[in-house]
């Protein structure tokens, strides 16, 4: 107990990592570690690691309540082969994550870029994720809210962003971009999206897809572009459980088909939508749902 109790309380609520840093090291601002792995075991759980410098910092799985900040104008990187980047393995009642200012890099063998699994919320600002095998964000927490701001998911042989739980999922897109994935956003069994001011583009099969083999999926796009997708701009449906897209002032244009319903599928058009490429309904200037 006494050795558990000096542990905690060695544990700061911020540490650093360096490219030239040390996991034998403290993780201090003078004494910063090598890895996010080195310095998260010294970080309190709520606390934050910072990167002083470029640097490749390693994979990583967070079973607590943090932050990660690569900082600004720098290269923080996270190069994995053959796993996943960076693993959110926290506790799904009280603990919520940051990744913020990160480059996840799979070169061309990783599984996913970040795989989230359990955490109350997690939330993901400036970062840009490519290279990998499966989905760039992958999320099967049941349950969890996840934000995703300012980020590039791109060149990823699966989906972009992908949600797939066995529980109301909710994530909050904005000001963000999906490119050359399959799909550039899927919103799959139990999930609620929302994106704005989003761009999902050259994408090998779709770009925005809400569609649910179970549960339900509802998708909102809101000020956004699917463009020059190999198939589809924008999908509702085709699992067979109930599934609803809405749109509203999104530009649809360089795909084969611009919409496309299918089994389960409902689309709903409001705003103004400019629709140049095939599936129904064209939607320019729909005053209200249709």
């Amino acid at each position: 107990m006494i050795l558990g109790a000096s542990l905690a309380s060695a544990q700061a609520s911020r540490t650093w990592v360096s490219g030239v840093g040390d996991d034998a090291n403290p993780c201090s601002r003078t004494a910063p570690c090598k890895t996010f792995a080195g310095a998260i075991s010294k970080t309190a759980p709520g606390g934050e690691i910072d990167a002083l410098d470029p640097g490749g910092f390693g994979a990583l799985t967070i079973t607590k309540a943090i932050t990660i900040d690569g900082g600004g104008g720098q290269v923080a990187s996270v190069l994995v082969s053959g796993t996943n980047g960076i693993v959110v393995q926290a506790n799904a009642s009280t603990d919520i994550v940051i990744l913020r200012n990160l480059r996840i890099n799979g070169i061309g063998t990783g599984l996913n870029g970040i795989q989230l699994n359990s955490a109350k919320g997690l939330i993901i600002q400036n970062c840009d994720i490519f290279g990998f095998t499966q989905n760039g964000i992958n999320i099967i927490a049941p349950g969890s809210k996840v934000t995703v701001d300012n980020t590039t998911s791109s060149n990823n042989a699966g989906n972009g962003l992908n949600v797939l739980t066995t529980a109301i999922t909710t994530v909050s897109i904005d000001h963000s971009r999906f490119e050359f994935n399959s799909v550039g956003v899927n919103a799959a069994n139990f999930s609620q999206v929302a994106v704005s001011n989003s761009v999902a583009s050259e994408n090998s099969s779709a770009g925005f897809v809400g569609s649910a083999a179970s549960g339900s999926a509802e998708l909102d796009i809101f000020n956004s572009t699917a463009a020059n997708n190999t198939f589809t701009g924008v999908q509702a449906g085709a699992g067979g459980a109930t599934s609803t897209v809405r749109v509203a002032n999104v530009a649809v244009y360089g795909n084969p088909n611009g919409f496309a319903v299918g089994a389960g599928g409902s689309l709903r058009t409001f705003l103004n939508n400019f629709n140049s490429g095939g599936g129904a309904p064209s939607a320019t200037n729909v005053p209200g749902p249709q």
